[in-house]
């Protein structure tokens, strides 16, 4: 690739939580050098800063799924807030806080205690209502070690008839979303990783994914069209949203996990990746979400993102590596 070597320092030159999934995923370092890096996180940088921001009971912002006292005039004005515990949470995970440090053990201890969900006053660890919540709610339940195998096992049972979820089950959906799907597949990729998943549960996975690889990640079943156009942009932090990036990502992960080798029906997206590299070997960020944030991780839509870039680049090189 052209400019790596200048792409990789301008992906060093960042954050801990950056450098050390470059190191590991992209330099092929010792584990011990990575983990090292990756421990920078509870102390450095955005997870430093975000953990600043934890209230004294372990929660963000003083609320589950929404901030304490939240008006709800500020989502339609500004936006869906991203403050609160699960999307907090969710961040931690993805810069890759230690899931063995003390802190993280103290932090969803004092959660499990303290945090309730908004919509029924559940406790956190035993999981909303809503798919996509909690396929995000395994995901960072498993990766910090928590036992999430009652919400897995209800989302075992809550697929669809086309083999993907829809967060929209509760209110008549008989279809699945791309983004649901996405949530829930994260959520059970990580369960299998700390715990190796259950017959249902790796089935209920294996549904998922060929809900999105029989789409060939972004068309319409029925027609070949886009479902979306907004599925070619690229956005981080996803949040609860899905873009092809996130897909690709996750069946990176997927196959790795699994010794398998790269889904041919994931060619076309791989293209579409290919196609939005820049002279410079870089990618840019073609959008955020609105909404109540700590602080951005990134400097703005239309201008190169280094963790668009990181995910673009790991993809890529597995796909180089072992593709059809």
């Amino acid at each position: 690739m052209a400019h790596s070597a200048a792409v990789i320092d301008w992906l060093l030159d960042s954050d801990p939580s950056i450098r050390w999934q470059v190191m590991r995923d992209l330099l092929d370092a010792s584990p011990a050098r990575w983990q090292a890096e990756r421990a920078k996180v509870e102390t450095e940088g955005w997870g430093a800063r975000l953990l600043s921001h934890q209230d004294a009971d372990g929660q963000w912002a003083g609320g589950a799924f929404i901030p304490a006292g939240f008006d709800p005039r500020e989502w339609r004005e500004r936006g869906q807030p991203w403050t609160a515990t699960s999307f907090s949470l969710t961040q931690l995970r993805e810069f890759g806080l230690d899931p063995s440090s003390n802190r993280a053990r103290r932090t969803v201890e004092l959660i499990g205690v303290h945090s309730h969900w908004d919509e029924g006053g559940q406790p956190f660890w035993e999981g909303e209502i809503e798919e996509c919540i909690n396929g995000r709610t395994v995901a960072d339940g498993a990766y910090f070690d928590i036992d999430v195998s009652s919400i897995v096992d209800r989302l075992a049972g809550e697929r669809l008839a086309d083999g993907g979820w829809n967060c929209e089950r509760i209110n008549g959906s008989q279809r699945s979303s791309f983004a649901s799907t996405i949530n829930v597949l994260e959520g059970l990729l990580e369960y299998e990783k700390a715990a190796q998943g259950t017959p249902r549960s790796r089935e209920a996975r294996r549904s998922g994914e060929a809900y999105l690889l029989e789409r060939r990640l972004f068309r319409r079943l029925g027609t070949g069209e886009p479902a979306d156009e907004r599925f070619l942009q690229f956005l981080h932090p996803n949040r609860w949203r899905y873009d092809v990036l996130r897909a690709l990502d996750y069946f990176r992960a997927s196959a790795l996990l699994d010794g398998a080798a790269p889904d041919p029906r994931l060619s076309e997206a791989i293209d579409h990746v290919r196609s939005k590299r820049r002279e410079d070997g870089t990618w840019l960020l073609d959008w955020s979400l609105p909404g109540r944030e700590w602080f951005e991780v990134d400097d703005g839509p239309g201008k190169p993102s280094r963790w668009v870039t990181l995910k673009a680049l790991r993809v890529l090189r597995w796909w180089g590596a072992s593709g059809p």
